[in-house]
């Protein structure tokens, strides 16, 4: 990294725009920069390190401080630009803070934001705008310089105060630098991480004893007593031994349940046995006793049976009798039937001579049979009356038919004038209507071709969207590419010099005895050169090359991916903002007005399709309003044509009515002859059908009543002849005797109930063993009863204690494989356990295998603390003329742990001692060699970013004459490779001894500085 030139304009104690060239200062190899206390020589660097990170060194970053000069113009801005070379690109960083400004409008000030700016230079394309963002531009620096902002200002901006701090410091302090300089944050990440899985594998292996715990709980529980006779677990979750504890006592418990369940085996044999003979005896008893009871069953049944006699001969008797009067009943059914037809005659005869007249009451069947024929004819002579009648009604109806049709032609023709009245005013809504259409119509095409750029508007914003994310990670892509490609870049340059350094090597292998050497021509080789350590042939730089050369094409794909993916993006940008917009832009990117959004060109276009779709819908009806107004016209011509023919049907009309009115007068004469005095001749004509049908009845009824009179008779005496013939004195007897289908089922029903009762009475009667068991003694069957229930319950108990045992033994059994299958589960956790105990102890210090008690981040910071010292050595031993050496110490003071002593060798005494017993002015030197040493290593860290300008920052005072030099010959050898170095310092004789001078001037309206090359 090479700086080039530097602007600071209104900021830190600057009022104005100050120019540095460092390009100039450079020439030299070693520049003074000077100045009184307070001028600003300090705020340069700050200057540069703002350009670079946005920010000043963190010691000078106080909260709430501003980096705008209080000496500077209202009105002109704070901003510094760095122009600089690194990573093999020119670039030009232009930052500005936030800061208040006065308000383009009105009084007071607004805090304007802090910008950002990087440009690059191109041979070809001269400089071009890189970014404006605050994230890229900061990211693109630090991969390129390879350097966070802490170590930026640890070897770069070398602070002497730091470092004389850091020399006296202790081991803590010393290992928050170096951690902050070396990032070894990882390493304490793999501390914190085989921490956390120390305590996750404690956790896994307490889980499983406490599984285990539990199980042996559960076995307790499951053995009863035999699980409170064994000896308690007395070790704990986490501790050995308590998996084969649990095993162990597991065992006494199952044995403990087997011998008791064989135990119980043999008592539920016994109970079994007892309980088989008290069934036994309880059923011979129930035997007995019911047999004794059978017996005296049977004699009070029998006794029974004898008191039921009588009744059985009455009832026998009383069925026969009502057998012989069945013989007699269809006489006496049909007589009764006779009777009944006989009654229901008479009535009908009495209703139908109630309706006759009184002379008629007594009238017999041929009498009313004559009246009925004379009736008949004189109805026959009506028929012509009846046509005539009914000519009359028709003219009345339609009479009634043509006022019905007058009505309602002049409910026509009042409709008709009514709708004609307003035909005017409907006509020219009509035509209005398709005029408003075919307006619609026109505007649905002009929002038609506004929707479709709009729609191409809104496409383009959301392919800029998703560009816009695209060109994120083309970015991204592009800084991996780079960091790689320098990193390639680097490795082949640290192996081409260090093939370079053993080229000697490389040609002597190639010598041959006799023949001349191709670089000095003797044909002598003395001593040829030997490789080294680490040598590196024509292979391996070429190898690198090719690597370098593929990671420069992968950087030119990167970097080619990422212009097209720009170039679409701002196609699409382009293409999403309208013309009037496109009109507005300043041409700037970083200026520009940002394009529309996706959610309002959404809008947009919504509100345009809406609009489209309401135009659309209006001038859809075009077509019906066409239909309309055809509709309403034909309406117009029909109504006129029903007024027309609604008048010339009043005029036929009025002719009809006439001619009807002169028919219905010849009809009325006609008929008032006929009616008499009836209605009309249809009534007359009812009165007479009436007359005929009652003269028809009374006839009917007469007959009938003769008829059912002589069936009676005939009845009677079939009656009287059929009761002889059976053997009753009278038919009144025979219907006494007479019984129903039901009555008789019952008495047949109960006289075979006692039947069957002597039957089975007389078969109880003759068996065997109810009289030998009514002779013994009464039996008892309650005592039986009572030793069953007692050999069942102790069955039971015996049974459920068998269960007990049985299930306990299968269930400690089942928990027994249980545990036996967590303990087995729990050997890989235990060893994996123990495994990261291990290694997390000795990445923490505590274990007994780290001697020295070191963590792994300190170890790893003493390794580098060690390259340090033996990189400050080098050139410590010049400053002192070879007095004094830095050594690196990981030897344990008090009870601290060891890793990061620093010591120092005095080679006069031949003692080491800790550097706090230095003299201030051999503190400075020391730590001037080892804040070079530490820049070296650092620098390698950070993946060999060549620095060629670096700072150092005061602490020369304190040096005699000949150690001035002597440090100054070391610093002047830092020029080598054309690399600079600023000396920052207000010590005046380094002015005489440095030509090349930076001067900060303090005047009163602000610092300015000077150029002093000569």
């Amino acid at each position: 990294m090479r700086l080039h030139r530097l602007s600071i304009t209104a900021f830190g104690p600057f009022g104005t725009n100050q120019e540095v060239d460092f390009d100039a200062l450079s020439s030299a190899g070693l520049f003074l920069l000077h100045g009184p206390t307070g001028a600003g020589k300090t705020s340069v660097l700050d200057a540069v390190c703002f350009a670079l990170y946005g920010a000043v060194p963190g010691a000078r970053q106080s909260p709430g401080a501003s980096l705008r000069s209080d000496h500077a113009p209202l009105d002109l801005p704070t901003e510094v630009q760095l122009e600089l070379t690194v990573g093999g690109r020119r670039l030009e960083v232009t930052r500005s803070p936030a800061q208040p400004r006065p308000k383009k409008r009105g009084d007071g000030f607004t805090v304007e934001k802090a910008q950002s700016r990087l440009r690059g230079y191109d041979p070809e394309r001269g400089w071009h705008a890189l970014s404006t963002s605050h994230q890229e531009i900061g990211e693109e620096l630090t991969q390129l310089i390879g350097m966070s902002r802490d170590q930026f200002c640890q070897v770069v901006l070398l602070p002497q105060g730091d470092f004389a701090r850091f020399l006296r410091s202790d081991a803590e302090a010393r290992g928050k630098l170096l951690g902050r300089l070396f990032d070894t944050r990882r390493f304490a990440a793999v501390e914190e991480r085989l921490a956390e899985l120390r305590r996750g594998a404690e956790a896994k292996v307490t889980a499983a004893d406490e599984r285990i715990l539990a199980l042996a709980q559960r076995i307790a529980q499951a053995a009863g007593p035999a699980g409170a006779e064994a000896t308690p677990i007395a070790a704990r979750p986490g501790e050995p031994g308590l998996a084969e504890a649990v095993l162990e006592w597991a065992a006494i418990a199952r044995s403990t349940a087997r011998e008791r369940l064989d135990i119980a085996h043999r008592v539920v044999a016994r109970a079994e046995d007892r309980q088989r003979r008290a069934r036994h005896a309880l059923d011979a008893v129930r035997e007995l006793a019911r047999l004794q009871q059978r017996y005296e069953e049977t004699r009070r049944r029998s006794a029974a049976l004898e008191e039921r006699r009588p009744e059985h001969d009455r009832c026998q008797e009383e069925l026969d009798r009502a057998r012989k009067a069945d013989r007699v009943a269809p006489a006496l059914e049909l007589r009764e039937e006779a009777e009944r037809a006989h009654r229901r005659a008479a009535d009908a005869l009495g209703r139908a001579r109630a309706q006759l007249p009184p002379d008629l009451a007594d009238a017999g069947p041929d009498q009313l049979a004559e009246l009925e024929r004379r009736f008949r004819q004189e109805l026959g002579g009506l028929e012509s009356a009846r046509r005539a009648e009914a000519r009359s009604a028709e003219i009345d109806e339609e009479r009634d038919r043509l006022e019905r049709e007058s009505r309602a032609d002049d409910a026509t023709v009042r409709d008709a004038e009514v709708w004609l009245a307003g035909w005017d005013t409907v006509h020219a809504g009509l035509r209005e209507s398709i005029a408003t259409a075919q307006e619609a119509a026109t505007h649905a095409e002009q929002l038609a071709g506004l929707l479709a750029p709009a729609r191409r508007r809104l496409e383009a914003a959301r392919r800029r969207d998703t560009l816009a994310a695209a060109l994120r990670t083309a970015r991204e892509e592009l800084a991996g590419a780079r960091e790689r490609a320098l990193a390639a870049h680097e490795t082949w340059l640290g192996l081409r010099e260090r093939r370079l350094r053993d080229i000697a090597a490389e040609l002597a292998a190639g010598l041959v005895d006799g023949a001349p050497c191709t670089v000095c021509g003797s044909a002598e080789h003395p001593a040829p050169a030997t490789e080294g350590d680490g040598h590196v042939d024509r292979a391996t730089e070429e190898a690198a090359l090719a690597a370098h050369r593929a990671a420069e094409e992968t950087r030119t794909r990167a970097e080619q991916a990422l212009g097209l993916v720009r170039e679409r993006h701002a196609t699409a940008d382009a293409e999403a903002r309208d013309a009037q917009a496109r009109d507005a832009e300043t041409g700037d990117p970083a200026v520009a007005e940002p394009g529309p959004s996706v959610r309002e060109l959404r809008d947009t276009v919504d509100r345009l399709t809406a609009e489209h779709a309401e135009a659309h819908r209006l001038a859809a009806g075009t077509h019906a309003a066409r239909e309309a107004l055809d509709a309403a016209e034909r309406e117009h011509a029909g109504r006129l044509e029903l007024r027309q023919e609604a008048e010339r049907r009043a005029a036929a009309r009025t002719s009809r009515r006439e001619a009807l009115d002169r028919e219905q007068a010849a009809l009325y004469d006609e008929l008032t002859a006929v009616r008499g005095e009836s209605g009309s001749v249809a009534a007359y004509a009812d009165r007479l059908t009436r007359r005929v049908e009652l003269l028809a009845d009374a006839a009917e009824a007469v007959r009938a009543e003769q008829v059912a009179a002589q069936r009676r008779k005939e009845a009677d005496d079939r009656l009287s002849d059929a009761a002889f013939r059976a053997g009753f004195d009278t038919p009144e007897a025979a219907a006494a005797t007479l019984l129903d289908a039901a009555a008789q089922r019952d008495l047949q029903h109960r006289i075979d109930a006692w039947q069957a009762e002597a039957a089975a009475v007389a078969d109880r009667r003759a068996e065997r063993d109810a009289r030998e068991a009514a002779d013994l003694p009464a039996a008892r069957p309650s005592v039986a009863q009572g030793e069953f229930e007692t050999a069942e319950r102790l069955l039971r108990e015996a049974a459920s204690g068998l269960a007990a045992a049985d299930e306990r033994c299968g269930e400690l059994a089942r928990l027994s494989r249980q545990a036996a299958d967590e303990v087995r589960r729990l050997g890989p956790v235990r060893q994996e356990y123990e495994r990261i105990a291990r290694l997390a102890g000795l990445a923490a210090g505590t274990s007994a295998d780290n001697e020295r008690k070191m963590r792994l981040e300190a170890y790893v910071l003493a390794a580098r603390l060690e390259q340090v010292a033996a990189a400050a050595t080098a050139r410590l031993q010049r400053m002192s003329s070879g007095r004094y050496t830095l050594v690196h110490s990981d030897a344990r003071t008090g009870g601290r742990r060891a890793g990061l002593g620093l010591h120092v060798v005095d080679a006069w005494t031949g003692s080491e001692r800790d550097t706090a017993t230095l003299s201030g002015g051999e503190t400075f030197f020391a730590s001037l060699a080892l804040a070079l040493g530490l820049a070296d290593v650092v620098t390698e860290e950070a993946g060999g970013v060549r620095l060629d300008t670096l700072f150092i920052d005061e602490g020369f005072g304190s040096l005699d004459d000949q150690t001035l030099d002597e440090v100054l010959d070391v610093l002047d050898s830092l020029r080598e490779r054309d690399r600079s170095v600023g000396i920052v310092s207000h010590v005046a004789d380094l002015r005489r001894r440095i030509p090349a001078r930076l001067e900060v001037v303090k005047e009163r309206q602000g610092s300015s500085v000077r150029h002093r090359l000569v």
